[in-house]
């Protein structure tokens, strides 16, 4: 039987930052219930974050009976003894003129949510930077708050980000953040653990100074080290740069066998791929994290990222290996016959989760109110996940420990291998 979950309506999107309330807003239609997803919608990151979106709108699909008010798809959810009627908002923290997301346009999306008496749960953010400016303002409010796609340790982790975290996003003094990815304390350990399995012991390591990448660089290079990898080199990119070449013709001067860049799409990944190659490093391996994982990189790298260069780490099942196990395999047919087209991208399945998180949340509360739909939702034990039964520990986090190591091959990112590795 199909697992009950909501979908939810396009509503306008703009709205001038303001300052933060310490109370939810009052008034709002008692019989309607909001959800938002905040996510770079313009710019590179778009194929990706359309396949996030795809994923949220098939678990409301799925949970809910579809209605049309004022001409748009909403969904009836039941409650009690009560019929919501909840809406979807699709909102871009990205602009135009950036090409990816913004701190202003993060912060007007996170007013918005908190304005709007009617928003009880925030799907979001897809870049951690993002999360940290969202987080503190939503959490005042106690707006619960979902992400597919965060990965900073930080953001709910003591003791492996800066010295405040993630208290500095609790201004409550209680969580309202969770996420259903694993975070970044694993993934660069375990990318730094496939780069000796390939044979790779000479590193240079690059990031591009901003949370996500320079935090998971700096997990690489701690674990690189501990397993004897030697550290040619480290620095950060200037992502506003036009190219790199000569960046490659110093590096490849310390003939390292496989560069790290701790970085996105966005930040400039193909870029550096292609100056890799271009300086004569043809037999470098190049390895990235999952910001670097969708089809936009490939396009943007082009013949550089040819066949076996280009390696990245994902805190999740991969699309082709999830095809593989009978709840992901489910789960793609549903997505093919709802959408025409397969879930190519990472992080269409962890979407339909945050969807389905954000229902069983407010279900559980059984009442239209901020608090205890953030309760509930921080609450989730033993859900029946599509790949497996999870729930969130004590600082929102996962308790699944997927890990994928992906190749390019043939034009597009293939399973290369499982990947595992302990925090200690």
């Amino acid at each position: 039987m199909p697992i009950r979950v909501l979908p939810l309506l396009a509503i306008v999107a703009v709205v001038a930052a303001g300052s933060s309330l310490p109370k939810p807003p009052v008034g709002g239609d008692d019989t309607v219930i909001k959800i938002v997803s905040s996510l770079p919608r313009t710019g590179s990151a778009k194929g990706q974050t359309d396949t996030i979106v795809d994923g949220i709108r098939l678990a409301f699909e799925e949970g809910c009976e579809a209605v049309q008010v004022k001409g748009e798809t909403a969904w009836k959810l039941k409650v009690g003894d009560k019929i919501y009627t909840i809406l979807y908002s699709d909102l871009d923290d990205a602009t135009a003129a950036a090409g990816q997301w913004t701190a202003e346009q993060e912060t007007n999306n996170a007013n918005l949510a908190k304005d709007d008496p009617d928003v009880m749960v925030y799907i979001g953010t897809y870049n951690s930077g993002a999360a940290k400016i969202s987080m503190p303002i939503l959490n005042k409010v106690r707006l619960y708050m979902v992400s597919p796609a965060n990965t900073a340790p930080g953001l709910t982790k003591p003791f492996v980000g800066e010295r405040d975290e993630p208290k500095r996003y609790q201004p409550s003094g209680e969580p309202n953040f969770s996420r259903v990815v694993a975070t970044d304390d694993l993934q660069g350990p375990a990318g730094a653990e496939w780069t000796k399995a390939m044979g790779a012991t000479r590193v240079y390591i690059l990031d591009d100074n901003e949370v996500y990448g320079k935090g998971v660089a700096d997990f690489f290079e701690a674990r690189a080290r501990k397993i004897g990898i030697e550290i040619l080199g480290r620095e950060s990119i200037d992502a506003n740069a036009q190219e790199f070449s000569a960046m490659m013709t110093k590096i490849k001067r310390s003939k390292p066998q496989l560069i790290y860049f701790g970085g996105t799409t966005q930040t400039k990944a193909g870029q550096i791929a292609k100056d890799m190659v271009a300086s004569g490093m043809t037999d470098v391996k190049m390895m990235a994290p999952d910001g670097c994982y969708e089809q936009a990189m490939i396009e943007s790298a082009g013949a550089s990222v040819s066949e076996g260069r280009f390696f990245a780490t994902f805190c999740g099942l991969s699309p082709d290996k999830l095809g593989e196990t009978p709840g992901g395999k489910i789960f793609i047919d549903r997505y093919k016959a709802k959408f025409g087209k397969e879930p190519s991208e990472a992080y269409a399945l962890y979407g339909y989760e945050c969807g389905r998180v954000a229902l069983d949340a407010i279900k559980r509360a059984g009442v239209k109110d901020r608090a205890a739909i953030c309760r509930a939702g921080m609450a989730v034990k033993d859900f029946a996940g599509v790949t497996g039964v999870w729930s969130f520990d004590e600082n929102g986090d996962t308790t699944l420990r997927d890990l994928t190591g992906v190749v390019v091959r043939n034009g597009k990112f293939v399973f290369s291998k499982s990947l595992s590795v302990s925090l200690k």
